[in-house]
């Protein structure tokens, strides 16, 4: 069983950076591939960027290549995603996700954060 909680999330103006954490419970951390997701109004729930377990591969919607980047702490239970030259478009809520050894770019994933709301104003 894993529990997870986001933050860092806010309202940020277009350009600009945030960096959402995820703290995840349990001292099993490090066996489960972590994903990001984000759902806007009306919108499905889509994948943003994952990690493996280990931290050696990352994996990023085209959306957001070069501009958002993953990473964890295994040491912390941490998973960051750092999120710099945000789009209006980027305007979600944001959550973290964790599953089995591999990532994968779908919704399948076994236990979710409530997420953290993220506005940037244009």
């Amino acid at each position: 069983q894993v529990q997870l909680v986001e933050s860092g999330g806010g309202l940020v103006q277009a350009g600009g950076s945030l960096r959402l954490s995820c703290a995840a419970s349990g001292r099993t951390f490090d066996r489960y591939a972590m994903g990001w997701f984000r759902q806007a109004p009306g919108k499905e729930r889509e994948f943003v960027a994952g990690i493996s377990w280990n931290g050696y591969n990352t994996y990023y919607a085209d959306s957001v290549k070069g501009r958002f980047t993953i990473s964890r702490d295994n040491a912390k239970n941490t998973v960051y995603l750092q999120m710099n030259s945000l789009k209006s478009e980027d305007t979600a809520v944001y959550y973290c996700a964790a599953r089995g050894l591999t990532v994968v770019l779908t919704t399948d994933y076994n236990y979710w954060g409530q997420g953290t709301q993220v506005t940037v104003s244009s």
